[in-house]
């Protein structure tokens, strides 16, 4: 089996290679799915294949995952797929999916703009209604109740876009955070991650003096510490940086006892009570030779993770293969 190591530069090149707006338009027709037989495409009509970049949960409790193939619900008995009307699995390319405060749903597409689904229809937002890119790869709802995709901020009737002239060290940026003191960390593609406190733009760097580069996720603990994953798994104090783990972590999240899961190379998880040790106890609970990519914990305490055909689900004891 591979390691997560040599997985990385192959995922990587692989990742660069109330709603308001127009009427529904189909995304484009022409990036057929290269390697996927009409079976395939046929089946994930009805169940997530394909990359799962993104795994979330809705508030009625139904879980909701953005695979490349399509967006679907799970109800606890079956799937549906939510993007069926808008496009195929042959001709879709969702990356991210969000349920915001007022109870729409949001779609993101690598290149076909945002969706908004109000439970009756559908409003497609691209380049021409404000957007700063057809390429949403991120979804992101702040508390003020901005939408946030990549750039571009939607506040509920018109999208603002960020750039270098308004002080952001990039044009190219994800906001993967807001944290407990109002700060928003934002990650670059293929660049650094930095900091807004609402004056300063600061691009964070470790006692080395090398700023963190390509990050994909972030999240804040009950204690206030900020994890993220750059070339390994990062804590951050307010005060230092520190490297927990040489692992590649795609996705991580704390589940409800205070431990650390992470994906990428496998699915793993980092005790509770050896989190400050200088060796966590860490634990690899399943992995495999493609890219483990979104995480949940579910409201039963069940682990939800994409990757890069399908999604599973662990109960603490069996993983169960959805795609099978």
């Amino acid at each position: 089996m591979k390691s997560h190591l040599e997985l990385l530069p192959l995922f990587l090149i692989f990742i660069f290679c109330t709603c308001n707006g127009q009427n529904q338009t189909n995304p484009r027709q022409d990036n057929t799915r290269i390697g996927y037989s009409e079976s395939q495409l046929k089946a994930a009509a009805n169940t997530p294949l394909g990359m799962v970049r993104n795994v979330k949960q809705a508030r009625n409790g139904d879980i909701l995952i953005a695979s490349y193939l399509g967006v679907y619900r799970y109800d606890g008995t079956s799937f549906t797929n939510l993007t069926s009307k808008i496009s195929s699995p042959r001709f879709s390319s969702f990356w991210d999916v969000l349920e915001d405060r007022e109870g729409n749903l949001w779609f993101a597409s690598k290149d076909s703009g945002v969706y908004c689904y109000n439970g009756k229809s559908f409003q497609h937002f691209t380049r021409k209604d404000g957007l700063a890119s057809n390429m949403a790869l991120h979804i992101y709802e702040d508390r003020a109740g901005n939408i946030w995709f990549g750039a571009s901020r939607y506040d509920g009737k018109s999208f603002r876009n960020f750039t270098t002239k308004d002080g952001f060290p990039s044009n190219s940026i994800r906001l993967l955070l807001e944290d407990k003191t109002g700060k928003l960390w934002f990650g670059a593609q293929g660049e650094d991650m930095f900091v807004y406190d609402g004056k300063t733009f600061t691009v964070l760097k470790n006692k080395d003096g090398k700023a963190f580069n390509n990050v994909w996720s972030i999240i804040e603990d009950k204690k206030g510490n900020i994890w993220f994953g750059a070339d390994g798994l990062w804590r951050y104090d307010g005060r230092t940086f520190t490297k927990v783990s040489d692992k590649y972590a795609y996705g991580i999240i704390e589940d409800k006892k205070g431990n650390i899961w992470t994906t990428g190379g496998a699915l793993t998880r980092y005790d509770q009570k050896s989190l400050y040790d200088k060796n966590p106890t860490a634990t690899e609970i399943f992995s495999r030779d493609q890219m483990l990519l979104g995480i949940l914990e579910a409201n039963d305490g069940s682990i939800w993770f994409g990757s890069m055909i399908g999604v599973y689900r662990y109960d603490g004891k069996t993983i169960t293969d959805f795609k099978k």
